[in-house]
């Protein structure tokens, strides 16, 4: 299944895509490719700040570390200059004979003479303090100068840059010892040294590229795969397709999305076969008084029966019912809209229960049924006295349906934890406890004693529910202790939500 992916922008302008590659920008713009990139080049800015931190950390510790070798050298050389000149009372055993300056300066530093020419031997100097061996040279950036810093052996050009180290004899300086410090004038084997640590730091680097490259290449996949099938189930389900499954494995944000959109994709088919009943109902309801009001005009035509008051009647009893059954459809549809209307006000509940109790009398000692009321007054709450009077009136036509006679309807009204309860209890029959949760639903009939035979649509629970939620109410269906229904309605009480709501 090839994706369709189209860009807006191109929609919009099209003459701006005209010379365009077509599905460049689209193979770009997915998210394995940003993801792939995006930790591409985390982990080639973290190679290169490593090598660039790597590098600078060597160089100056490399620095600092030969600096202070050289100190280290110089100390040593400065004792063995000052002990000569103490011995010769000057430098000109230094100055005339330069051969035995470097012979010095090497045997200070640990390394070999160079060969003694032909036709002559030198003196030997004098011996040279002990010293630390150093496999690098310095005796190039040495220098000597005289008391007056005038310089008496070295490399002119480099007397400028030189750091002078007194030769002190006999508590005063007899000259002075002269470098040229090392970041300024490198030698060429420390900077290959160096060269080499920059190389192996540059090859870590890279081998961390590569290896960042390798972890982005597989992280972008592996993401990418397990959401390219979340995309794939998202796209059966617009096609319609609610039997899709996606495999929840593990624990993760994307297995939770997993499992989400299974929970999606059974509630889509709930709802779907919920509608083609809900749809198969409504005919049903209608088809029943509609055909008794046919067969009665048929009957009426064709003479099978006169036409008086006792026909005119029983057809204003069917137009009746259908008329109730559109009604209650139509309060249903403005309920799911949120278009029902709710004139709230300060309501003394206790006085709407008595209401629709006195209303119904008549009727209630006609079924042989005992009334039994225990009101708490001034329980108020913030409710539509018409609407709230419809749910109250609905739930005693299901009592006066359903009750057997004699029975009993106890009705009590309680104020707790700051809300106002009503518990709405009649006697015999009861509805099987797997049915209970069901009751409010649209339609729905017990298939036991409660049943199409006591009459009513099956929608005046479902609107006693909607009613009571749009009041910020609960509506909870349980078993009676007196063998029938027990409906537990409760609102916030004004007191806990305040006068205005």
């Amino acid at each position: 299944m090839k994706d369709d992916i189209r860009d807006p922008r191109a929609v919009a302008a099209p003459e701006a895509a005209v010379g365009a590659r077509p599905g460049v920008r689209s193979r770009l713009d997915r998210l394995r490719v940003k993801l792939f990139l995006a930790i591409a080049g985390v982990n080639a800015l973290l190679a290169v700040a490593a090598y660039l931190v790597f590098s600078w950390s060597f160089d100056r510790g490399f620095v600092e570390y030969l600096t202070r070798a050289d100190q280290a050298r110089l100390d040593g050389l400065v004792a063995t200059l000052a002990a000569g000149y103490g011995r010769e009372r000057g430098w000109g055993w230094l100055v005339e004979d330069r051969s035995r300056w470097s012979d010095l300066t090497r045997d200070a530093l640990g390394l070999p003479r160079r060969p003694a020419a032909e036709g002559g031997e030198r003196p030997p100097p004098p011996a040279p303090a002990p010293t630390r061996e150093f496999p690098l040279t310095i005796d190039l950036r040495v220098l000597l100068f005289d008391a007056a810093r005038a310089l008496l052996i070295g490399r002119p050009e480099l007397a400028r840059d030189a750091v002078l180290k007194p030769i002190e004899w006999d508590g005063r300086v007899v000259g002075y010892l002269g470098y040229v410090p090392r970041p300024q004038r490198v030698e060429s084997i420390e900077r290959v040294f160096s060269a080499q640590q920059n190389l192996r730091f540059a090859a870590i680097a890279l081998g961390m590229l590569l290896a960042g490259l390798a972890v982005g290449a597989g992280l972008a996949h592996w993401l990418t795969r397990r959401t390219r099938a979340v995309a794939r189930g998202t796209a059966a389900l617009i096609q319609g397709d609610y039997d899709v499954r996606l495999e929840a494995a593990g624990h993760d944000e994307l297995a939770q999305l997993a499992r989400d959109f299974n929970e999606l994709a059974a509630t889509l088919a709930a709802n779907r076969r919920a509608r083609q009943q809900w749809i198969a109902d409504i005919a049903h309801e209608l088809r029943t008084p509609l055909a008794v009001l046919r067969g009665e005009i048929e009957a009426l035509e064709d003479g099978v029966r006169p036409l008086g008051q006792a026909s005119l009647g029983s057809l204003a009893q069917e137009v009746a019912q259908l008329g109730r059954l559109v009604e209650d459809l139509h309060l249903l549809s403005l309920s799911d809209l949120g278009a029902l209307d709710h004139h709230k006000e300060p309501l003394d509940l206790a006085e709407a229960i008595e209401d629709v109790v006195e209303a119904h009398q008549r009727a209630l000692a006609e079924r042989g049924l005992e009334a039994d009321l225990r009101l708490e007054r001034g329980a108020r709450i913030l409710g539509d006295g018409t609407r709230l009077g419809q749910v109250f009136g609905n739930l005693m036509q299901n009592t006066l349906r359903y009750t057997d006679s004699p029975g009993r309807l106890a009705i009590a009204l309680r104020r707790t934890d700051g809300r106002v309860v009503v518990d709405w209890q009649d006697s015999s029959p009861g509805v099987p406890e797997d049915d209970l949760p069901r009751l409010t639903e649209r339609l729905f009939r017990v298939d036991v004693s409660r049943n199409r035979a006591g009459g009513g649509s099956g929608l005046g629970l479902a609107i006693a529910r909607a009613i009571v939620e749009a009041h910020d109410g609960k509506l909870v269906a349980r078993a009676s202790p007196l063998g029938g229904l027990w409906w537990e309605i409760s609102f916030p009480a004004m007191e806990a939500r305040g006068a205005h709501g």
